[in-house]
C-alpha cells in the first residue's frame, strides 16, 4: 500500500488505542479500527501485541510506566504547586471530553477492576497519582499556598476522590465542561486550606 507509515512506533499505535476506546469503548475496540487510525494493517498490530487482548494489556502497561514521569512533568511545567495540581486534575480526565467517551473509557475502567493483569497496572496508576498529588500538596504547604498543620494525607486522598466524583458528576448532569467542573471543584476544596482564606 502506497504511502503507508513505517515504523510506527508502539506509543502512537497505543495513543491511537486510547483514543479508538474513546469513541466505541473496549466492547467494539477492533485490530482493523486501530490499523485504520494509525495508517497500518491489522497484520502488523497482530505481529506486534498478538491480539485485542494484547493491545488493551500494552496500553495498561505504558500507562503505568509513564504516570511517574507524566505527573513530573506536570510539576515543572507550573509556578505553583496548586496550579500543577489542578492541571494534574484536568489532565487526568483528557480523554473524557464527552459524557460518551466518558463512558467508553468507564468501560474500561470496569475491566481494570475485573481482570487481575489490568487491575495490576491500574493500581500503579492510581497509586502514582495519589503520590503526586500527596507531593504537590506537600510543596503547597512549604511553599505557603497552603495552611501549616494542613493534613495532607488526608487532602490527597479527598482530591483522588473528587476527580473520580466530578468525572461521574459531570456524565450525568452535563453542566459545563469536564475540565472547568475539575478546576471548581478541586478549588472548592482546597479553599479552607489555602493561606489566602487565612491573611485576606
Amino acid at each position: 500500500m502506497a504511502g503507508r507509515p513505517r515504523g510506527v512506533d508502539d506509543s502512537v499505535i497505543l495513543r491511537a488505542v486510547a483514543e479508538v476506546i474513546g469513541k466505541v469503548g473496549p466492547a467494539g475496540l477492533t485490530l482493523a479500527a486501530v490499523a485504520d487510525e494509525v495508517g497500518l494493517v491489522p497484520g502488523t498490530l497482530v505481529q506486534r501485541f498478538g491480539s485485542k487482548r494484547g493491545l488493551l494489556v500494552a496500553l495498561a502497561r505504558q500507562s503505568a510506566h509513564e504516570a511517574e514521569a507524566h505527573h513530573e512533568r506536570l510539576r515543572r511545567r507550573r509556578p505553583s504547586s496548586l496550579e500543577a495540581l489542578t492541571a494534574l486534575a484536568e489532565e487526568s480526565m483528557a480523554l473524557m471530553d464527552t459524557p460518551e467517551r466518558f463512558a467508553n473509557h468507564l468501560a474500561f475502567l470496569c475491566m481494570d477492576l475485573t481482570d487481575p493483569e489490568l487491575h495490576e497496572y491500574a493500581l500503579a496508576v492510581h497509586q502514582a497519582q495519589r503520590r503526586a498529588i500527596l507531593a504537590l500538596l506537600d510543596e503547597a504547604v512549604a511553599e505557603g499556598e497552603l495552611r501549616t498543620g494542613t493534613d495532607t494525607a488526608a487532602l490527597a486522598e479527598s482530591v483522588q476522590a473528587l476527580i473520580a466524583g466530578t468525572g461521574l458528576t459531570w456524565a450525568l448532569d452535563r453542566q459545563g465542561t469536564l475540565q472547568e467542573r475539575l478546576r471548581q471543584a478541586v478549588t472548592a476544596l482546597l479553599s479552607p486550606y489555602t493561606r489566602s482564606k487565612e491573611t485576606s
